[in-house]
């Protein structure tokens, strides 16, 4: 079997691996909370053994991205990724009840086609011999002058950009973990490549080549984390998941293309892949945006409840509201009455950022 079919073979198992981690940990932290009256006091989700077989799911299926990297050029791994989305859709509709929608469903099927003209249309990495090759190519004028690019903004966008503006749109942060993400994938592959030609024999530990990509891995790794992470806790996932997916996928093909200098398939090829690209992202898009339930929310509040909003976020299933006064910086919660929407929402207002503003035309007093 080529190594470009086992590549997509262990893609295909990290997207199923990594989709099923998410419900699974629900499930488990779920459970905790039935049982405990909480999942996170006391750590109390680590006695749960549905958590942890989610947690190894998870670690199973990124061990398996990070495989499949060593066996299949990036162009073809990184947009499989999508795919782990319509597992946690399918998973998700099966054990939590989570109902798919038409849009959805039209999402799961644009994901697939996307998904299909990738495989199809992909070509060959260069064949490497050894870690000295990888880093050979690293150091091309080419390469350094696109890493020298990218790593300059993701500074400034760190230093500069983040502290001002980060809270007020998500392609600040996304931006930084999406760069830092194609070099993640870049160090993958070469310390990939690395592990395998060690187990065939040849033994690359003796090149500091190695070391070098391992030390790119942790490093890029976590900064990809840090930022993907304060993105989400501000900005809603419906949002966050398709900018993520076509930032971070668009800078891995770059930085391949410019590593190995050029793009090795036809110009049909091309056109096909750019085409499943875009088609993956519609159908991230479509999945993702079917899960926010949109409708006319009217809040009534007592009087004394005289406290302007700046900012509204859908949390969860509850009734609870909490509020931060302008005039005080302590947090009061009350209850409100929701109507025109099927299932209650918790409702999360802010009075101390300058940034997402929305406009409230439904507040009536009781």
């Amino acid at each position: 079997m080529e190594s470009k079919y086992i590549g997509l073979i262990l893609a295909l198992v990290s997207s199923l691996l990594i989709g099923s981690s998410f419900v699974l940990t629900k499930l488990g932290l779920k459970a905790t909370s039935e049982k405990y009256g909480s999942a996170t006091k006391g750590l109390a989700y680590i006695r749960n053994y549905v958590w942890w077989i989610g947690m190894i799911a998870m670690a199973s299926g990124e061990v398996a991205n990070f495989a499949a990297y060593t066996f299949a050029p990036a162009i073809l791994v990184t947009p499989l990724g999508a795919l782990s989305v319509i597992f946690g859709a399918i998973f998700a509709s099966i054990f939590l009840g989570e109902k798919i929608s038409t849009i959805g469903k039209c999402g799961c099927a644009l994901c697939l086609l996307g998904a299909l003209q990738v495989v199809t249309s992909s070509p060959q990495d260069p064949v490497i011999n050894s870690i000295d090759e990888i880093l050979a190519y690293v150091i091309k004028p080419g390469f350094l002058i696109y890493a020298s690019i990218s790593l300059t903004s993701m500074l400034v966008l760190i230093k500069s950009v983040a502290p001002k503006f980060g809270k007020q749109n998500p392609i600040t942060y996304l931006a930084i973990c999406s760069i830092a993400g194609s070099f993640t994938v870049i160090a993958c592959k070469g310390f990939g490549i690395a592990i395998k030609l060690t187990f065939s024999g040849s033994n690359q530990f003796t090149h500091i080549a190695t070391y070098f990509f391992m030390v790119s891995i942790l490093v890029c790794i976590a900064l990809q984390m840090t930022y993907f992470n304060k993105a989400l806790a501000i900005f809603d996932a419906n949002i966050v998941i398709p900018i993520y997916y076509v930032f971070f996928t668009t800078a891995t093909i770059l930085a391949t293309i410019i590593l190995f200098q050029g793009f090795s398939g036809t110009v049909s090829q091309f056109i096909v892949i750019f085409s499943g690209f875009f088609t993956l992202f519609i159908g991230v898009f479509l999945l993702n945006f079917s899960r926010l339930k949109t409708s006319e929310i009217v809040v009534q509040r007592d009087e004394e409840d005289d406290i302007d909003f700046t900012r509204i976020s859908y949390l969860n299933q509850n009734t609870r509201v909490e509020l931060t006064p302008d005039s005080e910086r302590e947090t009061s919660t009350s209850e409100y009455s929701l109507r025109g929407i099927n299932t209650p929402l918790s409702l999360e207002y802010e009075t101390d950022l300058n940034e997402n503003e929305v406009n409230h035309n439904s507040y009536n007093k009781k």
